[in-house]
């Protein structure tokens, strides 16, 4: 109920006077570094960096109400994922496990500062994982599994994010999951559970350019009106 209150009056301020608004449509991408707060039953783990910076893709509809003011929401496509070490397999051994899903998600997103210059941003998303990908490294041999619609991750997730848009169009942003990224009621045949005792939310820093604007920002410096 609070998710449709939230969506309804967000959709709300999209309403209002388009005279007094300023709506448009901003495409772009981000370099993803992520990681993730794990906890493991099995034992200790570490979480390596992991950088992604190619097919994250995202394209945000705008609607400014004045020049410190705004919301947004759209489309975007993600890689989202995380490094583990130590990893216990089914008999008992380590290995290096890598895992990760391609996303589309859908932001709702408030902006606050000076939307010429610089300004905050921060919001929520929910994003369906639509591709999964685990790969296994042990003992200089290397596996992999993929598949779509993955049961061995969580069929939605759930993210809140905080941004800040800097003067000359860089953009750096911080975001938490908090859904789990695993299934751990996900069994496989002789009735082995992959990931159970594993909690893993994944969280990661990105850096985009323009995310809000084009190469000009959308407001005139040299104009006193907003327009």
């Amino acid at each position: 109920m609070k998710k449709l209150l939230f969506i309804l009056a967000f959709a709300g301020m999209f309403s209002l006077s388009q005279a007094q608004t300023d709506t448009y449509f901003i495409s772009g991408t981000e370099m993803i570094f992520s990681f993730a707060d794990i906890n493991y039953d099995k034992g200790d783990v570490s979480n390596p960096v992991r950088w992604a910076p190619v097919f994250n893709l995202q394209g945000h509809w705008n609607a400014d109400f004045s020049k410190s003011f705004g919301v947004y929401t759209g489309l975007g496509f993600r890689n989202v994922g995380y490094i583990m070490d130590n990893y216990q397999m089914e008999d008992g051994s380590l290995a290096k496990k890598k895992f990760r899903t391609y996303n589309l998600g859908i932001p709702f997103g408030l902006k606050l500062g000076k939307l010429d210059k610089a300004f905050v941003y921060g919001g929520y998303e929910i994003e369906l994982p639509f591709h999964y990908k685990e790969k296994t490294f042990q003992n200089d041999t290397k596996s992999k599994q993929t598949a779509f619609f993955s049961d061995r991750v969580e069929q939605f997730q759930q993210a809140v994010f905080v941004g800040v848009q800097l003067p000359g169009g860089a953009n750096v942003k911080f975001k938490y999951y908090l859904t789990e990224f695993h299934n751990q009621g996900k069994i496989e045949s002789g009735g082995f559970k992959p990931y159970e005792g594993l909690t893993t939310n994944v969280m990661y820093v990105s850096l985009t350019f323009n995310m809000f604007k084009g190469k000009d920002f959308q407001y005139s410096s040299e104009n006193s009106e907003y327009y």
